[in-house]
């Protein structure tokens, strides 16, 4: 777990120093913590519309809405670390701060995953849906447990599905299946002799990550559960 939080830590540090010009231009251009938060937020709106418009106009083989959401994805995740470092260098920290990002990060992620289960559900990927909702569940759970615990005065990070993670994993899969999509078709299928159904198709590459995702959250929660758990006993 440590050498875990280590490579997580050191990853964030290299970041850091990617975007840290770009955070000293919306210093310089006025932008608080708390408007780079709003726009983050507004870009996962934009998620969601995105997946609405691709389940309503498009078509089942037709990945390319899947795509754009994607970049899109990974985009606004951006702003989860530029809201921060704004703050930081910008020596804007607050309380109220702090709190309006939470809230907006669990607005964010719950209409990301609606637009998700919008478009599973209009392209008749019932299944995948289903993982949606309970990878959705799930990182509700990972944030209310941590929250929970702090709450009662217990630190509960960690797991292997936080956030960033999160957002990584699906922003990039997502935009993996879309390009994938140009070259081999969205609606190409791979089957193998013998077996009735198909075992492979390229929206694959976007709803296998999401199933992880459902088990890996939910995994994370339990996990936090049971540390919170031993750090109460320990206490007494």
């Amino acid at each position: 777990m440590e050498q875990q939080t280590s490579v997580r830590t050191n990853l964030q540090l290299g970041i850091y120093k990617v975007i840290d010009p770009v955070v000293k231009v919306f210093i310089k251009l006025g932008l608080t913590p708390n408007a780079v938060t709003s726009i983050g937020f507004v870009l996962n709106v934009g998620v969601a519309v995105i997946f609405i418009i691709g389940a309503e106009e498009g078509n089942r083989g037709d990945l390319t809405y899947v795509g754009w959401a994607g970049g899109l994805i990974l985009f606004a995740g951006l702003f989860d670390m530029l809201d921060g470092q704004v703050a930081r260098l910008g020596n804007m920290k607050s309380t109220f701060g702090a709190l309006y990002d939470s809230v907006l990060d669990r607005y964010s992620e719950l209409i990301m995953f609606l637009g998700i289960c919008y478009y599973l559900v209009g392209h008749h990927y019932f299944l995948s849906s289903i993982f949606a909702f309970i990878a959705l569940i799930g990182s509700m759970m990972v944030s209310y447990v941590r929250a929970r615990a702090e709450g009662l005065g217990i630190e509960c990070k960690g797991g292997l599905m936080q956030r960033p993670e999160r957002v990584v994993t699906i922003g990039l899969c997502a935009m993996l299946c879309g390009l994938t999509s140009l070259y081999i078709g969205g609606d190409y299928k791979l089957y193998v002799p013998g077996i009735k159904f198909h075992i492979f198709e390229t929206m694959t590459i976007f709803t296998f990550p999401i199933a992880v995702v459902a088990v890996l959250t939910n995994i994370t929660a339990f996990k936090r559960l049971v540390d919170a758990k031993k750090s109460l006993l320990e206490q007494q």
